[in-house]
């Protein structure tokens, strides 16, 4: 059945999505839609079709152990918030500081720790920082762009992450779909990653800012206005409210310490090795390499998940902790990862529908005379982008673009032994859909970094959108540069290069020093 009726999933998930906003609506309708055109029309018979398509994706042994998996990491990031580790931690290393450049330092290495989720790299850096910053005058916008720019970057380029599971478990989909054999899902997306320009060069971009003090646009004026004002917070401006920490209050805050946070983070890592060694058998040896390419992520991430969550558990009850408050726990960080399971699984069900219907031969015969594989990356980081803003769901415009896009990389692909295409567009589609997000006022990320930051939501947005700007049209350049020159690591110190030459002359004619005569007082 590969004619334009296999396109009518994909078309109908962005058209719905960007008209309403919404987008598990529009992939939900999108699954519907595939049901349809396999039932010839047939409202009830389309609807159980996409039924099937959702119950097999579900059952299916690999995805659902992705589906704990990414339950898991909730639940254990929600206990080591619970027992205080990440207090801990902010609590020591607030010892060293002594300025407002270092609070936001501080800020962006707590960001780059908490990389298994960025819901929970949020809320517990934000609260980590929160009187720091207004101690030393950093405006809340500032505080809000850190959290941004360091929450969804860092996750989506791991080591472990609920992110890094969704994201190969979409790739996984689309080369099960399209018969792919001979390539690793996860060693795939691990060769993706220099290619995510976007995120790279922001989390540059953060520190570069940081120690050159040269912020620019409307940012510069918040600055200005916090430190010789006092107001982190401009008039007129109105902060979302704050709201109850659904991971709950810490359990004594004044007996936690650090290695509240260090034995979770140990035991996430130390149980994904394990479960990657065990998952590839005695034939892969003890090479890390071989290791990766024969392991079963799923296996490996689920056995870190389930150890930092037991890690957790174990602190949590000799901290003194009732069953009933781990139990809380354990199911409000279940909670924060429910959009994100529902998004995955009605994924994996449009590859499925795009499967039966033929989606990627057909588009694939129809691309192939124009597209090429110098066009395809730009083409694909800007609707990324474009699908992300308007939506205000990175993984939704991954879930709609990894499809479509994926199986046009790999029809350009020569062999599988060459797979330059591939990763570029995996780290083109990741890339866009991270930058759009950021520049998204209804993106979930974005709203909770206003609220955790302190900031009005609007004012956030406004100072954050020229900074995601200039990476993104980095990005772009090296995007189409990537037809030329086929060495991320090259085109990335290309774009650094540029990026801090840019970020200097933005700032130079009314330099900040964040530190400047900011007085140090008690709140």
């Amino acid at each position: 059945m590969a004619g334009i009726e296999s396109l009518l999933p994909a078309l109908v998930a962005v058209v719905v999505a960007l008209t309403l906003k919404r987008t598990v609506i529009a992939l939900f309708v999108a699954v519907w839609v595939g049901g349809l055109v396999i039932s010839q029309w047939h409202p009830m018979a389309g609807l159980e079709q996409a039924f099937e398509w959702i119950t097999a994706v579900v059952t299916d042994e690999w995805n659902a152990r992705f589906l704990i998996l990414i339950s898991l990491l909730g639940s254990g990031a929600a206990l080591m918030h619970r027992i205080g580790g990440s207090a801990a931690l902010a609590a020591s290393l607030s010892r060293r500081i002594a300025t407002a450049r270092q609070v936001q330092f501080l800020a962006y290495i707590l960001g780059l720790l908490v990389f298994f989720n960025d819901y929970i790299n949020t809320v517990i850096v934000g609260n980590a920082t929160r009187s720091l910053a207004r101690k030393y005058r950093v405006s809340t916008e500032k505080m809000s762009y850190i959290l941004d720019s360091t929450a969804a970057p860092v996750a989506t380029i791991g080591p472990v992450s609920d992110w890094i599971g969704y994201q190969v478990g979409l790739i996984a989909a689309v080369f099960a779909a399209s018969h792919w054999i001979g390539a690793s899902p996860y060693v795939v997306f691990l060769q993706s990653i220099p290619w995510n320009f976007y995120c790279v060069l922001t989390l540059v971009a953060v520190p570069t800012i940081i120690f050159f003090g040269e912020d620019f646009g409307p940012m510069r004026d918040a600055e200005q206005r916090s430190h010789a004002l006092d107001q982190p917070v401009a008039p007129g401006d109105v902060p979302l409210s704050d709201v109850e920490d659904d991971l709950g209050e810490v359990h004594e805050p004044a007996d936690a310490g650090l290695h509240h946070f260090i034995l979770p983070i140990v035991a996430l890592l130390a149980g994904t090795a394990w479960g990657a060694w065990q998952s590839a058998g005695p034939e892969a040896g003890i090479s890390p390499g071989a290791i990766l390419a024969e392991a079963d992520i799923s296996v490996a991430l689920l056995a870190g998940a389930v150890a930092m969550t037991f890690t957790g558990l174990l602190l949590a009850v000799t901290r003194g902790m009732n069953l009933g408050d781990c139990e809380h726990a354990i199911l409000a960080g279940f909670r924060t990862m429910l959009p994100a399971l529902v998004i995955m699984i009605l994924a994996w069900s449009i590859a499925a529908a795009c499967d039966a219907l033929g989606t990627a031969d057909y588009v694939r015969t129809l691309t192939a005379p124009w597209m090429t594989s110098a066009m395809l990356p730009l083409v694909v980081f800007l609707t990324a982008a474009v699908i992300s803003f308007t939506t205000g769901s990175s993984w939704g415009a991954m879930a709609i673009l990894t499809p479509i896009a994926l199986p046009i990389a790999m029809g350009l692909t020569e062999s599988a032994n060459d797979m330059t295409v591939v990763q570029i567009v995996i780290g083109a589609t990741f890339s866009g859909a991270v930058f759009g997000d950021h520049c998204s006022p209804i993106s979930d990320t974005t709203v909770m970094s206003s609220i955790f930051g302190g900031a009005d939501h609007i004012a956030h947005v406004r100072t954050q959108i020229p900074y995601a700007l200039l990476p993104a049209g980095i990005s772009t350049l090296l995007y189409v540069g990537s037809a030329v020159i086929d060495r991320p690591a090259v085109l990335l110190l290309l774009g650094i290069g540029i990026q801090l030459a840019i970020i200097r002359w933005l700032g130079k004619r009314r330099r900040i020093a964040p530190e400047m005569s900011a007085p140090r007082y008690e709140d």
